[in-house]
């Protein structure tokens, strides 16, 4: 089964593709400037001549679902429905979160825990598992301080994501280590997407809504003198 991968949630721009479990190809870049309105329909053309493919030949499209930049998770979703209606092909959405960890999964830490930067001092967050990838406690919009994470100071923690860094300098865990280099990656929705795949968990395209975890807020315009 060749399956389509988007990941927009954050700087990270990521697509790839499988024939089930292996991995044909993957075309991704990570940008300040959040380029997946531009970028995105060109990787998906780069991928599918790396796998040497057509897109006709996508039987499934699996979306990173947030949570993370708004923005970016509205040009994912419209880009994976618009594929999914096109081609009469299921729709698999996965935590964003999950791609974060797969990489360090049984490299004996006890706990590993995303962190994807929101404004100021929050962060979106879930903890999981070290050696088997569970998550322990579900993703939540957290505000870190010097207390954060306390429960884990005599374990063995890897914190990931570009929100590690700002947590690198007010947590206070012996044991923990931080990487701030990693962004969610459709390379690692693989797993994932292949378990919801056999047990058909399918998205419904009409009514699928990214994992926004809070509401937008943008910035609003003041009224002129001259409004009503």
């Amino acid at each position: 089964m060749k399956i389509l991968y988007l990941e927009t949630s954050s700087k990270n721009c990521s697509v790839a593709i499988s024939d089930n479990d292996k991995l044909l190809c993957v075309c991704e870049e990570v940008s300040d400037n959040y380029k997946q309105s531009e970028s995105l329909h060109t990787f998906v053309e780069w991928a599918l001549e790396g796998a040497g493919i057509s897109m006709k030949e996508i039987q499934a499209v699996s979306l990173g679902k947030g949570p993370g930049s708004y923005t970016g998770l509205r040009i994912g979703a419209s880009s994976a429905k618009g594929f999914c209606y096109g081609l009469k092909i299921p729709l698999v959405a996965v935590n964003s979160l999950d791609t974060m960890i797969e990489p360090f999964l049984d490299q004996n830490y006890d706990y590993i825990i995303p962190l994807i930067d929101a404004r100021r001092m929050e962060v979106y967050t879930a903890v999981y598992d070290g050696k088997n990838g569970k998550e322990l406690s579900q993703t939540e919009a957290k505000i870190l301080d010097e207390t954060s994470f306390e429960e884990f100071k005599d374990k063995k923690v890897l914190f990931v994501g570009d929100g590690a860094k700002k947590a690198q300098e007010i947590i206070q865990l012996p044991n923990a280590d931080f990487n701030e280099t990693i962004y969610p990656s459709a390379q690692y929705l693989v797993k994932k997407t292949l378990e919801k795949i056999e047990n058909k968990e399918f998205e419904d395209i009409a009514y699928f809504e990214p994992f926004y975890l809070k509401d937008f807020h943008g910035v609003k315009k003041k009224k002129s003198p001259d409004s009503i």
